[in-house]
């Protein structure tokens, strides 16, 4: 059995930066493309993560997967079609759209993909920078569609400030919008399906106005007022050398923050695969028989059942996520 280290899919939009070129190396698809995403750990078909080391060095995690058996995602993942989440660093130079996501049900009805519940850990923030996180007022479903289409909908959202550390858990039906100068890491689930409701008039590529989803969020957005709490989940907890703090969790995955001044000893058992994303600093993972160097904007898939393993590191951060 082994530990993957992972070379993501990346994204241009027009709301981009130079973050992940810069900073983390990534290259672009195009030369002069900004990254706005990274897709660190996935097996979606719009962008799949590949394998870098071992014996399934270059197949996508999903082709691994078929050779090696399902087995190594966890008993979790029993019952869960395909890849079960999606983890992203997202780069911000501009707002994104104002946007909605299904859940599992109308999203398997309609769109034959998972539905979308996911979360933010932001990283970096502007001062000032901001968030739209559901509606400031509750109102019948006919009327937000209607400030739809009449370019109402600012009127509508909850604008929140954010700083770094913050946590943004966000379940299907949350009307939502990463404001410019954020930095975050985002875990998911395993799907790419998205209603935009606004997008500040802007073009694509080909001076298109970016298509809305009028209907389609308007059957599926939760109009209720959100209470609004980003601290993470948990207090922080010593493990060996490390510190570790509990961010969210869900029925779909749990997120913990991971300081490294040291080393602390952690397991893969038989539930869940651990997916580990450095985001500051360097270190090495260490099992019986390896060793794997990890830096800044590493993805490591490290399969359940794997067992025992040692990470160590100085001022090592990192996200780890199970199922």
């Amino acid at each position: 059995m082994e530990i993957w280290k992972l070379t993501p899919a990346v994204k241009s939009t027009i709301w981009g930066g130079e973050k992940l070129i810069e900073d983390f190396g990534f290259r672009p698809e195009r030369p002069g493309d900004n990254i706005a995403e990274a897709w660190m750990l996935s097996g979606h078909k719009a962008g799949p993560a590949y394998i870098r080391n071992g014996g399934y060095t270059g197949m996508t995690l999903n082709e691994a997967l078929r050779i090696a058996g399902r087995k190594l995602l966890g008993t979790h993942c029993e019952g869960i079609e395909g890849f079960p989440i999606l983890i992203k660093f997202i780069d911000a130079c501009d707002k994104l759209s104002i946007q909605v996501h299904p859940g599992d049900e109308y999203a398997r009805r309609v769109e034959n993909e998972n539905g979308k519940t996911e979360a933010w850990y932001i990283l970096e923030a502007k001062p000032g920078a901001e968030l739209i996180y559901g509606v400031n007022r509750q109102m019948p479903r006919e009327e937000f569609a209607e400030d739809i289409r009449k370019n109402r909908i600012m009127d509508d959202v909850n604008r929140v400030k954010v700083k770094a550390g913050d946590v943004v858990f966000i379940p299907s039906g949350m009307l939502h919008a990463i404001g410019a100068g954020i930095f975050l890491a985002e875990v998911q689930q395993s799907s790419n399906t998205t209603y935009r409701v606004y997008d500040y008039d802007r073009r694509d590529r080909s001076g298109n106005p970016r298509e809305l989803h009028v209907e389609k969020a308007t059957d599926v957005v939760d109009l209720t007022v959100p209470s609004v709490d980003f601290s993470p989940k948990g207090a922080p907890v010593s493990v060996g050398d490390a510190m570790k703090t509990l961010l969210t969790d869900c029925r779909f995955f749990s997120m913990t923050a991971v300081t490294v001044n040291g080393e602390y000893e952690d397991a893969a058992g038989e539930e869940s695969f651990v997916s580990l994303l450095a985001l500051e600093g360097g270190g090495a993972i260490f099992w019986d028989g390896g060793l794997m160097s990890v830096k800044k904007g590493d993805s490591v898939f490290i399969p359940a059942g794997f067992g025992a393993y040692r990470v160590a590191g100085e001022d090592l951060k990192l996200l780890e996520t199970r199922i």
